[in-house]
């Protein structure tokens, strides 16, 4: 198949630092191309790829050039894939609502990968305006607020499994990994560690917007001992990061799409211990991989309880759930599930569910192969 992929223009492809969509749009692209099909990656210049790179943007808009609007940067890409449209099979977007009007228009199979939240304000209005528009999950849970939408798959995460080293000791401290911000949980990460009595170590990114809650809620508790902030990391600092960790804490207090980082500790072998929001019940296995906890008081017990896990089997289910080629064969299956429709065969298979159907989803790889 020859396929497109059309990437956010804030971080690279992969992403320097912290960027977990551009992450993963980076694994799928080389994880197809290694399965034998032509990919295209729109995204940003200083992207690497082992496809094609499309770039529409000289860098990444984060780390390039201050004062750059990315409205400018957006027009660039949909320009581009306007005018190389017909040099591709199916069309494969992550950049959320933005090109739904242009892919409506453009005649090529297309779909959405939806990678945030879908809980807010006046997306059903959209919605409306594109009934045939095909969309793709990253967990069951992120498409409860949006039943109507024509959800053609649910696609957990993969990662390679050789990015990341397991580590099979227990660890010496708790770890926190992600954005600064008070749904992400961190200063319930920190009470945990704290009534555990092990040293949390905070890796994260503070959002712009986010400093004031840093230096009033957060910053008076990091004393570099018992709390200890390291900064962003990149992968070669995030694998000894999270596979030294006794265990990852994602104490989050949000409708959590999917949550990579906890697919990242378990490729570490290190458990996690998580509460349970958003897609969490569909990516730790309580008692296999981590614990799912309802509150502090429990996470702190659970912390007591990370003995009674085998960090062997931590990664033996990653392998088995999480790894990058059983998401791109998943998007293999739900591409051509698309072509297959818009060519008129086994339409009935890939069309939008009824409301009956919506309930319980279907994971791409258990779709009808076409015919």
């Amino acid at each position: 198949m020859r396929i497109a992929q059309l990437a956010p223009l804030a971080e690279s492809v992969p992403p320097k630092l912290y960027g977990g969509t551009e992450r993963v749009v980076a694994w799928l692209v080389d994880e197809l191309v290694e399965l034998g099909h032509d990919v295209t990656l729109f995204a940003s210049g200083d992207s690497r790829t082992k496809g094609e790179l499309h770039s529409v943007w000289p860098r990444a808009l984060r780390l390039g050039r201050k004062g750059a609007d990315p409205n400018a940067a957006c027009a660039v890409l949909l320009d581009a894939i306007a005018k190389r449209a017909k040099d591709f099979d199916v069309i494969h977007a992550h950049i959320d609502w933005l090109p739904l009007p242009l892919l409506s228009r453009l005649g090529v199979p297309f779909v959405t990968t939806m990678h945030g939240r879908l809980d807010l304000p006046g997306l059903s209005e959209v919605l409306r305006q594109f009934p045939g528009a095909g969309f793709v999950s990253i967990s069951d849970h992120q498409r409860l607020p949006l039943p109507e939408a024509n959800w053609i798959a649910t696609i957990q995460h993969g990662l390679p499994s050789n990015n990341f080293r397991p580590s099979f000791d227990q660890g010496s401290y708790l770890a926190f990994l992600g954005r600064l911000t008070a749904e992400k949980g961190p200063q319930d990460a920190i009470r945990i560690a704290r009534a555990a009595g092990m040293p949390l170590r905070i890796a994260a990114k503070i959002p712009r917007g986010e400093t004031a809650y840093f230096k009033k809620q957060l910053e008076p508790h990091i004393d570099g001992r018992a709390v200890q902030l390291v900064g962003e990391v990149d992968e070669v600092k995030k694998q000894p990061f999270l596979a030294e960790a006794a265990a990852l804490l994602f104490p989050i207090d949000w409708p959590e799409p999917f949550g990579l980082v906890m697919i990242e500790a378990m490729a570490c072998g290190t458990p996690v211990i998580a509460y349970r929001s958003g897609s969490v019940p569909e990516v730790v296995e309580d008692g296999v991989t981590g614990f799912i906890v309802e509150n502090e008081e429990q996470a702190v017990r659970a912390v007591g309880d990370l003995g009674r896990l085998d960090r062997r089997k931590v990664r033996a289910r990653f392998e088995e759930r999480f790894s990058a080629d059983r998401m791109a064969r998943a998007y293999e299956s739900a591409y051509r599930g698309l072509i297959s429709a818009a060519a008129g065969h086994s339409a009935a298979a890939f069309a939008a569910p009824n409301a009956e159907h919506r309930r319980e989803p279907r994971p791409a790889d258990e779709l009808p192969a076409p015919s």
